[in-house]
């Protein structure tokens, strides 16, 4: 247990709801669990080099120390005088076995994102436990935290950062450190968060932590007595119509970027058009908030690929009569796997893959929309594969479908279309696959057919999870048009020179050209 010493110092701003939850008596007991992997023993004095599931985000949780935060939460919650003894124990401990610059220490204990989250968990122990070990570990901290090399600005990191300095400065009664993180946080945030609300991090999931992290700083900056900035506050509104835009029928967000497929987000407010296209990169569209019934789909373009952002570009969703149909690899984990590596990749996506050698990073062009209430369309280009790549998007609700033309200005590209995990082969004919769950179906067309190549798949249903899905790429050639139709086992197509007219079970739908091949 920690000598306790008269200590100079300021505030001590603890935002103890800000650490995750933990079984508190599992802690006591010298076990912890992160991220969803088994328990493991930790017993009473810790290895801090133990990584024993081999996982890069369960040993930054171990160094985070944020379960330890949990503790004195609880003690302030209970009186029980035994959680803040074992959570004093654990960062003395923590303090005395990972000296900076030593050899053979995790690489995760001085890791600018372990410093970031650390560093409010010890200032909320600081509040009952007050030694020059812990008063020496916070400068040491704040230090960090304070260094411009080791800043991830426009990053969410560097917002942990900011959070850090501040509380830490706070604290240690610092007041350049406290308004050297307001300043930050503000320019960061202008910098991650445009003014549309789009998160230059690809990821809507990350608009949702960024959005929540942001909650947390304006606390911590009302709490500090300096005036929360306009500018900041803006910013983290903006981010509640991408966030919101971005969920699907079912609650959950769309698996964009590194965005499980599971991760839900609720509370936001559903207002505003039904279809929304961010300059950022993103359509978003369905036909009615609050619907589980509702239609839903996502298209990707903008910014070359960064951060959390996937080779997602021109890559489709669709969800359909309370149904999601077309899906993408989603988020996996952040550990160093070919599986990991291979869901970021084009070929995890719904988007065409031409000849050539893909170009990392491209940004694509929106060409054109055309929004109406039952009908919209948009076309988009880039040229990741050298030539011109063109796709155009149609969705038609009410008779629903969705048409999809792809093409290339030189050789040939074959499309990828990765089906709901529910979603299995019913029946299948030269041009079309009819996939079902239950006694519903849906039918996918392509144009040319013959050579359409149907196989199974593999995406990610949430964290270190997967399952098989029904994936089918269309012939070569140098236009493809895929339609997909909801609802329907054997939908009549007719066929003219310059139109094709697919007859829904809501009705016909007629394409024209550039639809037509």
């Amino acid at each position: 247990m920690f000598w306790r010493a008269r200590t100079t110092s300021g505030r001590a701003i603890c935002l103890s709801d800000q650490f995750p939850a933990i079984k508190v008596e599992e802690v006591m007991r010298g076990q912890v669990t992160f991220v969803g992997r088994p328990p493991v023993e930790l017993g009473t004095d810790v290895d801090w080099t133990a990584n024993p599931h081999g996982n890069r985000s369960w040993a930054l949780n171990l160094h985070a120390l944020r379960w330890m935060g949990r503790l004195v939460a609880e003690y302030e919650r209970s009186g029980d005088r035994a959680y803040l003894d074992r959570a004093s124990d654990l960062a003395e401990q923590w303090i005395r076995g990972n000296p900076r610059g030593r050899p053979h220490i995790s690489p995760w204990a001085w890791a600018e994102h372990a410093v970031a989250l650390r560093a409010p968990a010890l200032v909320c122990l600081s509040e009952h436990v007050r030694t020059p070990l812990l008063w020496e570990s916070l400068a040491e901290h704040g230090e960090i935290l304070a260094d411009s090399a080791l800043y991830r600005a426009g990053h969410n990191h560097g917002l942990d950062q900011d959070i850090a300095l501040l509380v830490v400065g706070c604290r240690l009664g610092r007041a350049r450190w406290r308004d050297l993180a307001v300043r930050r946080m503000t320019a960061s945030a202008e910098l991650a968060i445009d003014e549309q609300g789009v998160l230059q991090e690809q990821a809507p999931r990350y608009g949702l932590y960024v959005h929540r992290r942001l909650g947390v700083a304006l606390r911590a900056i009302g709490e500090s007595g300096a005036e929360p900035p306009q500018a900041l506050i803006a910013r983290r509104k903006a981010l509640e119509a991408y966030v919101a835009h971005a969920t699907q029928p079912d609650g959950c967000l769309a698996p964009i970027g590194d965005s499980p497929a599971d991760a839900r987000a609720d509370g936001f407010p559903h207002e505003g058009p039904v279809v929304r296209v961010f300059d950022g990169g993103y359509v978003f569209g369905r036909t009615a908030w609050d619907d589980p019934g509702s239609a839903f789909y996502s298209i990707r373009f903008g910014p070359g690929r960064r951060l959390h952002g996937h080779e997602d570009h021109l890559g489709v969703t669709y969800s359909a009569q309370g149904r999601r149909i077309l899906v993408e690899a989603g988020f996996h984990s952040y550990e160093r796997t070919g599986y990991a590596e291979w869901t970021r990749s084009p070929e995890a996506h719904n988007v065409p893959i031409a000849e050539g050698v893909f170009r990392p990073g491209t940004p694509t062009r929106l060409v054109g929309s055309s929004v109406g209430p039952s009908c919209q369309s948009f076309e988009l280009a880039d040229d990741a594969y050298g030539p011109e790549r063109t796709r155009r998007v149609r969705v038609d609700h009410g008779p629903d479908l969705m048409a999809v033309h792809d093409s290339v200005a030189r050789g040939t590209l074959r499309s990828l279309w990765h089906f709901d995990p529910s979603l299995k082969v019913v029946a299948r004919r030269d041009g079309a696959v009819v996939l079902g769950a239950g006694d519903w179906r849906v039918t996918l067309l392509q144009f040319p057919g013959p050579g359409m190549a149907v196989r199974p798949g593999l995406i990610s249903t949430g964290y270190l999870r997967t399952a098989e899905v029904v994936t089918v790429l269309s012939p070569p050639a140098a236009g493809v048009l895929t339609v997909i139709v909801p609802g329907a086992a054997d939908p009549r197509v007719s066929v003219s020179d310059d139109t094709l007219t697919v007859h829904t079970p809501g009705g016909p739908v007629t394409l024209h050209r550039p639809y037509i091949l």
